[in-house]
Formats: structure tokens, sequence, C-alpha cells
């Protein structure tokens, strides 16, 4: 972005109640930076000490001189979720309109907040995420190793959340609107690690419009709290469970369509084909080759299984929410301030 467009950036975006929300763990070394390098549009920044051992909250009060800081203080650690729910109530409550999260450790280029403030003034997005897949020149900084654990986490995030449209999900650059906040801090999402993934999971069970942003990320000095080893298998587990739990809700509870009867029909034959042939393999004499009817009753009904699932995956695939909500919870928001 050329000084040209952040001047026309900062323009437009006097006044649009765009507020910064900055979770604070063991990020001392970092977090006066994040503020110094906060664009002049910010209306406001919350910074959440969530009970860090190098009191960052101190910190910021003694030696920050910006007049749109914030500090509050969580008494017991609730992990990233948690301390950024808590800014995005404290920034809402304050009138914010729009809510940017960064982490405080200064790997998030804030020249790249307007463009996720965008597509939610322009009414085509609730939420709106970095990305920093989709130039190959964005991955020359990121450890190869983050490189894979992401591509298959997105993977998962893809099938767990419904959003086939999006990438990175453990990407913690984002924006959301204030009014969706509202709805999603009304839900049980997952206060550590896994808060990003799970808020997706949140906002579509909402039918959110979430849109992806291109922008690289930045690599120095920091170090991370998270221990892969730690994380695979409780991710696993949390994936599959709203995995499961998206399935049921969209097309069993709150709708029922073809892709419910392909849900339905595709399980029963794929299970039916693998269940038979795994019965005939344990019964049969050493040495009897099974017949062609055999080899059909247990071929055909996988190929037809795996075919419907196929086809609900596609359906599940084009039904990504497409119309933002936030216009119409606006609008309720007004009716019920007027009442």
């Amino acid at each position: 972005m050329t000084s040209i467009d952040r001047h026309a950036s900062a323009l437009s975006l006097e006044g649009a109640g765009v507020w910064l929300v900055v979770p604070c763990y063991k990020v001392r070394g970092h977090i006066l930076r994040v503020i110094k390098s906060t664009p002049s549009w910010f209306e406001g920044i919350v910074c959440v000490d969530d009970a860090c051992p190098e009191n960052s909250g101190d910190l910021i009060e003694a030696e920050n001189t910006d007049p749109r800081v914030v500090v509050i203080r969580l008494a017991k650690n609730q992990g990233v979720g948690g301390a950024t729910l808590a800014g995005y109530a404290e920034a809402a409550r304050r009138g914010g309109r729009v809510l940017i999260k960064v982490d405080g450790d200064d790997q998030m280029d804030l020249h790249y907040a307007a463009q996720l403030v965008a597509p939610i003034l322009l009414g085509e997005a609730d939420y709106a995420k970095g990305n920093r897949f989709t130039s190959i020149s964005h991955l020359t900084t990121m450890p190869t190793v983050r490189v894979l654990g992401n591509a298959l986490l997105s993977f998962a995030a893809k099938l767990s959340t419904g959003y086939w449209n999006i990438f990175d999900p453990t990407n913690g650059y984002t924006a959301i609107e204030a009014n969706v906040a509202r709805l999603v801090m009304e839900k049980r999402v997952s206060r550590r690690f896994f808060f990003e993934t799970d808020l997706l999971y949140h906002l579509g069970t909402l039918r959110a419009v979430v849109r992806d942003v291109p922008m690289p990320a930045r690599y120095a000095d920091e170090v991370s709290n998270i221990r892969i080893g730690q994380i695979v298998g409780p991710f696993a587990l949390k994936h599959l469970r709203n995995f499961a739990q998206r399935v049921v809700g969209q097309y069993f509870i709150r709708d029922f369509s073809a892709a419910s009867l392909e849900l339905v029909f595709g399980t029963f034959f794929l299970l039916f084909g693998v269940g038979y042939a795994l019965s005939y393999l344990a019964n049969r004499l050493p040495g009897q080759a099974a017949s062609p009817g055999v080899v059909m009753l247990a071929a055909l009904p996988v190929i037809l299984g795996a075919q419907f699932l196929l086809q609900a995956m596609n359906f599940d695939v084009l039904n990504v929410p497409s119309r933002p909500i936030h216009p119409y919870l606006n609008v309720l928001r007004e009716l019920e301030t007027e009442a």
C-alpha cells in the first residue's frame, strides 16, 4: 500500500468507529511498539492484561502516551480467546462498531488493517481475517513446519466450520462487526489456542459471512507460547466435535435438504459395504476365493456410499453463507434502543 493509499484510507476511516483489541500475555518487549504503530484513524485501543506474569498492564500505563489506550486487567489468565472476548466487550461498550484484534507480539502489520475493515464497512462481510497463503512471497518468512501445519489445520477447519472459502484458520489478525461480536460473546467459544477456529464454527452457526484478506506474516524475536505436540490431539478432537455438531445442527435440526438424505444413505451404504466385506473376510475358509456376487455386494455399496457423501460435500461447499447478517442486527439494535 502506497503512502497516498494510506492517506486516503485514513481520511475515509476517520469516525468509522474502529477499535483495536490487543490481548497481552508475555509481550512486554513488543506491546509498546504495537501501540505506537496503530494508525491515527483507530478511535480506541483496548489492551487486555491477561494476568500477564510480565505485568504488561503496568508497563503500558507507565510508559504509553497514546490517549486512545484503555487497559483492562483479568484477575485470572483466560487465554487468547478469553482476553479477546473481554476486549470485544469493552470496545463495544465504548461505542466501537468494527473491532480489530491483533496479537501483542508485533507479528501483524497494522498497515493492512484498512483492508480488514473495508469488507465490513461495505456490508460485504461480518468478519474478516488475514490469510498468509494467497501468495508464495507471503510464505518466504514462514517456517516450513508452520506452512505444513497450517495447511492441514485449514482443511480440518473447512470440514468443522463449513467455511470452505477460507484458509489459514489460526490467523489471529481479524476484524468483526460489533453486533456480531455481541452474539458471539453469548456462545461457549474456546478460550485457549483453539479460539480462532472455534470462533469460525460459532460464526457458522449464525450464518455470518467471513472474508479472507491477503497479507504476509512477520517473524522476528517473538517466542510462541504454543507447543505443537500438546495441541495436535486436543485440536483433532475439537474439530471432530464441531464437525459432528455442525452436520447434525445444520442438516437435521435447523434444516432438512437433499444433502441430509445424501448423508444418511451415503453413511448407510458405506458402512454396510465395509461391514459386509470385513464379515466375509473374518468367516471365509482359508484359501477360498470370493465369488463375483460377494465382491459386488461389498464393492457396490461402498461406491454408492462414497458418491452420496461426495454429493453431500459438494452441497456443503455451495452452502457457505453469502448474505451478511450485521445490517439486520444493526436495524434490530436501533429498534430496541428506540423502544
